[in-house]
């Protein structure tokens, strides 16, 4: 059997006997154990062998039994088989090369938590496409790739993730539009932790405001939050989400998979946002990003049983396997204990995550280590619809949303106690009016003054509350100067409006 040198490692080429003039009387051989006839034609061909020949062949049954063996591990289909074809037996011992080289050049420390498995599932996948590169290659006599030039070539050109930079900027010139817009300085840590502008200046920007979008028809704010932040807190979390979530799932699945993910993801959660959190204003990418992040643990729910396998995972016992899923799912509540703040709600990140991961469920494909086309006798059409059909019911149930957005009036959720599930005013044993932050839009209204004609003092106040109404109620007993009132107005519109 020859050795050829690859990447400083000897790889095995498993079809290639020593002697030259002999090379397509074994193919033939080898070729042949698929076949129906394949113990006739196996014993045909054998007497024309030389002694030579048939010890390589000897040593070449040795190593596609061993391989054998290491496919049983992946399937238990290609345990009870008799004979594996030849082309998996290739493609299996290329992927298990691909392995070492990845572990010799990366090392063998892994991250925790969805990015961690994500990341991990990226890099099988990678070595899969590598094995079916080099199947391509040898069938069609091409040259050798190198498995570290085919790596790298998945980090220029149209490989890199244009979508997810892209996003990356337009958050970052919005978030400096709107804290110019804020006159370059920051509301206080009880008006918005997250480091950022007034209410009043997102809701001019385009934040979700329900009654906004039903009486007002200000539909595009349901699309412009996608790319609003509620402060420097807010968008250096999600930059960091985006950054290596969304650019992973772009470079696996390519440009339009992610711009469909993010958008009706992003969409969606904002319509459902506006339905049960009518009264607050919500802002950011986190819709978006959640539908990649449930679209990764769509993917790695599919690919299960290749990530959590013994082939992958030498050396690596079944309580291992455990503590990965348990971070994983301690990973997703502490991203949904993000949603707890001002500007933020977790029924945009639930909303997204599900929208996600139901699109996902089919659009993303499912690693094929085999290399099997099972579905060539489907007809074209099939085909897409299937992949497809995970996107059509989101935006099935995202119409069907809308239309109950629209019946409403804007102000009133049909579930009033939910908003506890998206923010809660912290912490909870201070008085009212000396809690950290507050889970209202009560730091944006805006009042009407009414003066005395005599006296010249503010006897009265106008208030526009953040469901749409507007109240009146008179001064006495509350210091009626004009600075004082416009410092105390968020807590008079809190006791006014939701007392």
């Amino acid at each position: 059997m020859n050795r050829h040198v690859i990447d400083g490692d000897v790889h095995q080429i498993l079809d290639v006997p020593s002697p030259k003039e002999e090379v397509n009387v074994l193919h033939q051989v080898v070729d042949s154990a698929d076949a129906d006839d394949s113990v006739v034609a196996g014993q045909a061909h054998h007497d024309l062998l030389t002694p030579r020949t048939r010890t390589a062949m000897s040593i070449h049954n040795d190593v596609l039994e061993t391989i054998r063996e290491r496919a049983a591990i992946l399937s238990k289909d290609w345990a009870d088989k008799d004979n594996l074809a030849p082309s998996l037996a290739r493609r299996l011992r290329d992927f298990e090369f691909a392995q070492k080289k990845r572990r010799k050049m990366f090392g063998k420390t892994r991250k925790w938590g969805i990015l961690g498995l994500y990341d991990f599932l990226s890099a099988v996948r990678q070595d899969v496409e590598w094995a079916e590169e080099a199947a391509f290659r040898r069938s069609n006599c091409l040259p050798y790739l190198r498995w570290c030039d085919f790596i790298d070539s998945k980090k220029i050109g149209s490989n890199r993730p244009f979508f997810a930079y892209g996003i990356l900027l337009i958050c970052s010139i919005t978030l400096v539009i709107s804290i110019g817009l804020n006159g370059w300085s920051f509301e206080s840590m009880t008006r918005n932790p997250s480091v950022g502008p007034s209410a009043a200046v997102l809701v001019q920007m385009g934040a979700k405001q329900s009654h906004l979008i039903v009486k007002s028809y200000h539909v595009w704010r349901l699309v412009i939050p996608m790319i609003l932040h509620g402060g420097i807190v807010h968008f250096l979390l999600n930059c960091f989400a985006m950054f290596y979530i969304g650019r992973a799932v772009e470079q696996n699945h390519g440009f339009v998979p992610a711009v469909l993910l993010f958008t009706v993801s992003g969409i969606g959660s904002t319509v459902i946002s506006a339905i049960f959190l009518p009264q607050f204003i919500s802002v950011g990418a986190s819709g978006g990003i959640f539908g990649l992040i449930g679209a990764c643990v769509a993917d790695i729910i599919k690919n299960r049983k290749l990530l959590f396998s013994d082939f992958i995972n030498k050396g690596r016992s079944r309580r291992h396997h455990a503590f990965v899923v348990l971070v994983l799912v301690i990973d997703i509540f502490l991203n949904l204990l993000m949603g707890l703040t001002p500007y933020t709600d977790n029924f945009m990140h639930i909303g997204g995550f599900i929208l996600g991961f139901v699109c996902a469920s089919t659009m993303l494909s499912q690693v094929d280590i085999a290399g099997e086309k099972r579905n060539h006798v489907r007809s074209r059409i099939y085909l897409i619809f299937s992949r497809y059909f995970g996107l059509v019911i989101s935006c099935v149930c995202i119409l069907a949303a809308l239309a109950i957005l629209f019946a409403g009036d804007g102000t009133s959720s049909p579930c009033e106690s939910c908003g506890v599930l998206s923010c809660v005013s912290l912490p909870p044993w201070a008085e009212h009016d000396k809690k950290w932050w507050y889970c209202d839009d009560c730091g944006a209204v805006k009042a009407f003054g009414r003066r005395d004609p005599v006296t010249n003092e503010y006897v009265a106040i106008e208030m526009e509350c953040p469901q749409g109404n507007s109240i009146t109620f008179s001064l006495e007993g509350i210091a009626n100067d004009k600075d004082s009132l416009q410092k105390n107005l968020p807590n008079l519109c809190r006791e006014r409006c939701f007392g």
